[in-house]
């Protein structure tokens, strides 16, 4: 008997036997499985910055978890060996849900991520391991492309602290064509995740040629301000060649300088530029009065002058979740 899932908006019809487009939910016997839960690909202890996420715990370690699958096939996709694969092609290990917090606790760490391919598509792993872990009195992190339904993001967002969700580019076009996705099902779930009080940071990747123009970035630095919040954290991303993109150069300086001048243009707080090593690329400074507040240097935190959340020269409270 053929299936549908109605997990992501692909709403993938799936015969017996036969997965979706993300390749891991698969029909047994009339029955959709994740065939991937409880075995994780990648697990690695990162520095939380790494996400990115920098108004949360800053200068703490997360434990990062992946399994095989992506519901999008984006043509620039770093890890695309791990999220385009099948899972009987990968190695992977056994981790229970309720052995994550465990392990986390063993590494020194404060959350736990799902993290490197999409936990969209290993949702049923997801949600479980986020029960566990608040269970545990843990911080639970979603790194994802936002595709999904709204009614099983809701579902998943009570178990949810802190989310980065990719912001591809404010054109349905570019979605379709790059990713093989849509923008809107993305839009959705970055208004839900914020009126579910998950803290948002939102990631995007600036490509040359693709998405760079100073009109669509003011676009997407406009909507970010009016529907999440002036408050919300915008990370600039450079590009590298990958997998399907090799054609393309990196982004330049100049453009990601650009669209941090945009949007601080458009009342945006906290504005990042990533995959670069530059001074003030990934510094924190306060709302109120401008001073520094946390200084950054590729992951690290060289120094932090939050004083319980707060600015320490004019006490405006800094946007976060610092403990």
């Amino acid at each position: 008997m053929t299936i549908q899932c109605e997990l992501c908006p692909k709403n993938c019809l799936i015969a017996p036997g036969q997965s979706g487009e993300c390749r891991i939910r698969v029909n047994l016997d009339g029955r959709l499985v994740a065939v991937t839960y409880g075995r994780p690909c990648a697990v690695h202890v990162d520095p939380i910055e790494k996400k990115p996420l920098f108004h949360v715990l800053p200068g703490s370690t997360i434990l990062s978890l992946a399994t095989v699958g992506c519901n999008l096939h984006c043509k620039n996709c770093q890890n695309w060996e791990i999220s385009q694969e099948n899972p009987e092609n990968l190695p992977a290990k056994e981790l229970a849900p309720d052995d994550i917090p465990g392990l986390a606790r063993q590494h020194a760490c404060q959350s736990i991520a799902y993290t490197y391919t999409e936990p969209v598509v290993f949702y049923e792993y997801t949600m479980d391991g986020c029960r566990q872990a608040h269970d545990a009195g843990l911080t639970t992190v979603l790194v994802t492309a936002g595709y999904i339904n709204r009614e099983p993001f809701e579902r998943l967002a009570p178990y949810v602290d802190a989310a980065n969700i990719d912001l591809k580019a404010m054109s349905d076009a570019f979605y379709r064509e790059i990713c093989e996705g849509s923008l809107a099902p993305v839009l959705s779930t970055l208004e839900s995740a914020k009126a579910a009080g998950i803290w948002v940071e939102v990631t995007n990747l600036v490509i040359p040629t693709l998405n760079d123009s100073e009109a669509e970035l003011r676009n997407l630095c406009q909507w970010v301000a009016a529907n999440l919040g002036r408050e919300t954290p915008l990370h600039f991303s450079r590009f590298h060649p990958a997998y399907r993109m090799k054609n393309l150069p990196p982004t330049p300086s100049e453009t990601l300088d650009r669209a941090r001048e945009i949007a601080r243009a458009e009342g945006l707080y906290y504005v990042y530029i990533g995959n670069v090593t530059r001074a003030d690329a990934e510094n924190t400074y306060c709302s109120g009065c401008g001073a520094l507040l946390l200084e950054r240097q590729r992951y690290t935190i060289l120094e932090n002058r939050l004083r319980d959340g707060a600015c320490p020269s004019c006490g405006t409270k800094a946007h976060g979740l610092w403990t």
